[in-house]
């Protein structure tokens, strides 16, 4: 079991297949997506890593925060996410993973946080039918109407579906396509739409579904330093 990636939704276009056909794509940007720490079944009880992405200026994290990003000797990250791994693909604290983590043709696992709606009625938060628009019914014609029953049991019984918070909670699609790599510029397009807002962030792993291609990069493909040969 490989680590994930920490990804930032840029949002949707369309690219053109081999033969002219119309792909529907989400643009993923890899926004300097790097390990912070380890989790060993020594000291924590299970085999993990720590991924951190994007930039926060370090006057905006506490004090432990910014121990913790000091210690693992990397810049200040945004957003942190930790990924569930085997003994033999733990990666190397400091290692910035690359977006050719993924290759073209796979399948995969995106998770993330689906678009807020606020307030929403029972009829477009849970698609209800709605009171009729005759026979006496008055005002109340988008109300859900009844929610329980009589004395017994005298109460509305736990999650009964009402009006109330729709959407702005963690969502997971499984088996998207990788459509292209743009290891360059850091990229990764998804066929088809994701969970999450535009600049949301999201997280990609390995299909859990889907048989993995044999020959993808493990641990995980490593983005090479600044001046390495």
């Amino acid at each position: 079991m490989r680590t994930g990636l920490i990804a930032r939704k840029i949002g949707m276009t369309r690219v053109y297949g081999g033969e002219g056909e119309h792909i529907p794509v989400t643009v993923m940007s890899l926004d300097g997506c790097q390990v912070v720490g380890q989790r060993t079944i020594e000291k924590n009880g299970y085999t993990a890593v720590q991924l951190g992405a994007g930039a926060v200026k370090a006057k905006s994290l506490a004090k432990a925060d910014r121990g913790q990003f000091a210690k693992a000797n990397v810049e200040p990250k945004r957003k942190l996410t930790e990924f569930r791994v085997s003994d033999d693909n733990l990666v190397e604290v400091g290692a910035e993973i690359s977006a050719a983590h993924f290759l073209v043709g796979q399948m995969v696992d995106v998770t993330g946080r689906t678009v807020g709606k606020g307030f929403a009625g029972a009829m477009k938060r849970h698609n209800f039918g709605g009171l009729r628009a005759t026979h006496g019914v008055s005002v109340s014609h988008r109300s859900h109407g009844s929610t329980g029953q009589r004395q017994d049991p005298g109460k509305v019984f736990k999650g009964k579906r009402m009006a109330g918070h729709m959407g702005d909670v963690q969502c997971t699609t499984q088996n998207i396509e990788v459509v292209r790599i743009d290891e360059a510029r850091g990229l990764i397009l998804l066929k088809g739409a994701v969970p999450g807002p535009k600049g949301g962030w999201v997280e990609i792993r390995d299909a859990v579904r889907t048989a993995a291609p044999k020959d993808l990069p493990k641990p995980a493909a490593i983005k090479a330093k600044a001046g390495a040969e």
